[in-house]
């Protein structure tokens, strides 16, 4: 896989790139928010670093996604819950925090870019409502809500089991595998933006259970 790795700090860039090399990858390293603009699009995911040399890494991330779709994990120094919150919804499909083990880098970096590769059957009926996981866009009729590869995983889950609890074990496992840290705020973020995308489609909150797709 190819990985560029946005860091500026060169001793942190050379270990992310090593351990990256040894598991097989092949990683090309920038430091400047302006590279990451121009390099992109050589690359299969981003790994992204919020102080970056030339401006601050959400700036990168929000003039990213305006031209590209490519996977972003975010792996900075930044463990507030703001910075977190403000990533995942600029774009970004996953936030690890600085020191990350290897292995657990590794783990997500297969997950996030496992989401971009959804198998067939495309097409996901729920409640009047097509779940297109190639496109990643919700129909109803002739309207289209575009969704990211994680809003699309995680709504996926749930259609497929419309009127039935799903455990919040079960939504995870199914998106982000074994990789998920329990201390991630990922999950909630992600299921905020899809609750505000789709306004009628009603997704309940089973305290201390899991979450429901409400059947029309």
């Amino acid at each position: 896989m190819r990985v560029l790795i946005a860091e500026d700090d060169p001793s942190v860039a050379a270990a992310l790139a090593a351990a990256l090399t040894r598991a097989g990858h092949t990683c090309a390293r920038v430091a400047r928010g302006g590279e990451v603009l121009e390099q992109h699009r050589d690359a299969e995911v981003l790994m992204l670093d919020l102080g970056l040399a030339d401006m601050d890494g959400l700036d990168a991330l929000r003039m990213l996604r305006r031209v590209s779709d490519v996977p972003v994990i975010v792996v900075t120094a930044r463990g507030d819950e703001r910075s977190t919150v403000q990533a995942l919804r600029l774009g970004a499909d996953d936030y690890l925090v600085k020191p990350v083990r290897v292995h657990e880098l590794l783990a997500r970096l297969l997950a996030v870019t496992r989401r971009y590769e959804q198998p067939a059957p495309p097409g996901i009926a729920f409640g009047g409502f097509t779940l297109d996981t190639v496109t990643n866009e919700v129909r109803d009729g002739a309207s289209r809500v575009s969704l990211t590869p994680t809003e699309s995983g995680l709504l996926a889950v749930l259609a497929r089991r419309p009127g039935t609890t799903v455990p919040r074990e079960d939504i995870l496992e199914a998106v982000w595998g074994e990789a998920y840290a329990s201390q991630s705020r990922a999950f909630d973020v992600h299921l905020a933006q899809l609750r505000k995308k789709l306004p009628a489609v009603t997704i309940t909150t089973i305290r201390g259970v899991g979450f429901r797709l409400e059947e029309a």
